[in-house]
């Protein structure tokens, strides 16, 4: 029978796979001793596969590479930066401050609150809410002289947190919830509320109103205050 002869990509196929013809080093042809019933002997031709390296023109670039890496990054980076803005701004939100450090007083539209425009439509005895410290309600007090009051009165309860309104008639802040009282300038008078409502300094910075921390003594029970 005609013997068939091989190449070395095919000799080199088997359960490791196929080698192409530049990966298949034939190694050397040796006399080798033909095992079977101890007679004769007999050529025959060893073969070794061997995977040769990856040429140099398939192995990425460096740059190639750098240059994807920051590819993914950026599209990673400006979804997330678009979720972050949004609570940060929440958080902090823009035109809020003033020039003292304090918190520029909104109207109900929120609107800044101007000195001069406020006097002129809130009359003497005036107690109107505004947003203040934290988004707080607080009520700009107007004086008996057309001024403003240097305080700034939080309308969070003591009690349970319910918004105390302005009961001009009773010349008091009554809650609706539970019945709690304070007087003109917030202090307690009946329970069950056990405090009286938070102070805010009131001040006028270029023409605005602005709030700013209470952390002096509380002018109406000479206690500290204890929102501080």
């Amino acid at each position: 029978m005609a013997s068939s002869t091989l190449s070395p990509s095919q000799l080199c196929s088997g359960k490791r796979g196929i080698f192409s013809p530049s990966e298949a080093v034939v190694v050397k042809s040796a006399r080798r001793q033909t095992v079977g019933n101890g007679k004769g002997k007999g050529k025959g031709v060893r073969i070794r596969c061997q995977a040769g390296s990856i040429p140099a023109d398939r192995v990425p670039d460096m740059g190639k590479r750098q240059l994807m890496n920051l590819l993914l990054l950026g599209a990673i980076s400006l979804p997330t930066a678009g979720m972050i803005v949004p609570y940060a701004t929440f958080f902090a939100p823009p035109g809020s401050g003033s020039s003292t450090g304090g918190t520029v007083a909104k109207d109900a539209v929120g609107n800044d609150v101007v000195a001069e425009l406020w006097l002129k439509a809130h009359g003497p005895g005036d107690r109107t809410l505004t947003q203040g410290l934290k988004g707080d309600p607080t009520y700009l007090v107007v004086e008996k002289d057309r001024t403003l009051a240097t305080y700034g009165i939080n309308a969070v309860c003591t009690h349970l947190g319910c918004v105390v309104p302005w009961n001009a008639a009773e010349n008091k802040f009554i809650c609706p919830c539970h019945g709690s009282q304070y007087n003109d300038q917030g202090r307690v008078v009946r329970g069950p509320a056990p405090l009286s409502l938070a102070l805010a300094h009131c001040d006028v910075d270029t023409g605005k109103v602005v709030f700013v921390p209470w952390v002096e003594t509380d002018f109406r029970t000479g206690d500290a205050p204890w929102w501080a």
